[in-house]
């Protein structure tokens, strides 16, 4: 072990020798650090990217063959972002993958720290999310949430395979470090009632037209805040762009997960385009500016970590900013 109290530190016969000093303590100097702490506007880490359902669709259908559910704890696709590094998070403080339960099959119910939610694209009427016991329906296009702490397994006693998409703020955990993790002991996963008004369930059936209702918040595009229920890191936002409209939207900190449920179109981000269609997940990290292009009528929905951004005060949107 080094004796700090030996160096002497009025000897550095120059700042560069102060400096190998310093590293002998374990301190960095806080006035020549190669990569400034602080900075007039967020860094891009993260990129735009796209992945699109009818590739993990198949992908996850000869997963059914390979990975059982004694294999692994879920049989999804993680959407990774594409930079180097990284093999887990979409954007920053969220993570997005594809899931799929057979036909007669069930996952077993575990929970943990992050907060969750699932997007149905495909699900039966025998499709079951149980959340503390309950089952939910999973119907397509229906929104499920599942809070921090909350047992959820899945049980699939329709006739075919049920596919969506799940939304954790596990990026945001691992990096704060508060992860935990703990496997339902009772393997019956609780009741049979179906609950399919649960507080946990956003029906499609039951947002639609109220989404339909809602007043334009710009020319041709309408917006539903999916609630009251919530949970504390992130949102989720209905939007409708009817055919043909183009929505302009500006660099803001928060960072976006898109999920398209209906519809087609693109979306370009600095000069990409993502030629979108249902299923489809669009990874839209913070400080990038984007158009919707809609060419038929389209129902995404949006997630992001603004309440977090809300809370600490840090949501912004780039003032003077245009296109």
């Amino acid at each position: 072990m080094t004796d700090h109290s030996r160096i002497n530190f009025d000897a550095a016969p120059s700042l560069e020798a102060l400096h190998v000093l310093l590293d002998q303590v374990q301190m960095k100097n806080g006035w020549a650090k190669p990569i400034p702490s602080l900075y007039p506007e967020p860094k891009q880490h993260f990129v735009p990217a796209h992945w699109k359902f009818a590739d993990a669709r198949p992908a996850l259908h000869a997963a059914g063959r390979l990975v059982g559910t004694d294999k692994a704890e879920r049989r999804n696709l993680i959407m990774a972002n594409p930079i180097p590094g990284n093999d887990y998070a979409t954007v920053a403080s969220l993570v997005g993958a594809y899931q799929m339960v057979k036909a007669g099959e069930r996952a077993r119910s575990h929970r943990h720290t992050p907060n969750a939610m699932r997007i149905i694209l495909e699900g039966g009427p025998k499709a079951f999310t149980i959340v503390d016991g309950h089952r939910v329906p999973m119907l397509p296009g229906d929104v499920l949430l599942t809070p921090s702490g909350c047992y959820h397994g899945h049980d699939n006693q329709s006739e075919d395979e049920a596919y969506w998409i799940d939304i954790l703020d596990v990026p945001l955990v691992q990096y704060l470090g508060p992860m935990f993790f703990e496997v339902n002991p009772d393997t019956s996963q609780g009741t049979m009632e179906v609950s399919a008004d649960s507080p946990m369930r956003f029906a499609f059936q039951d947002y639609l037209r109220p989404l339909q209702a809602a007043p334009e918040v710009s020319s041709g595009v309408r917006t539903l805040t999916l609630g009251p229920a919530t949970l504390t890191t992130f949102d989720r936002t209905v939007i409708q762009l009817t055919a043909s409209t183009v929505w302009k939207l500006p660099p803001s900190t928060p960072n976006q997960i898109l999920v398209i449920l209906q519809g087609e179109g693109v979306t370009d981000v600095n000069g990409q385009q993502f030629e979108w269609s249902a299923g489809d997940m669009i990874a839209m990290p913070h400080w990038h500016a984007h158009v919707h292009k809609a060419s038929k009528d389209t129902i995404m929905l949006r997630m992001s970590d603004a309440p977090l951004m809300q809370f600490l005060g840090w949501d912004r949107t780039k003032s003077g900013f245009s296109f």
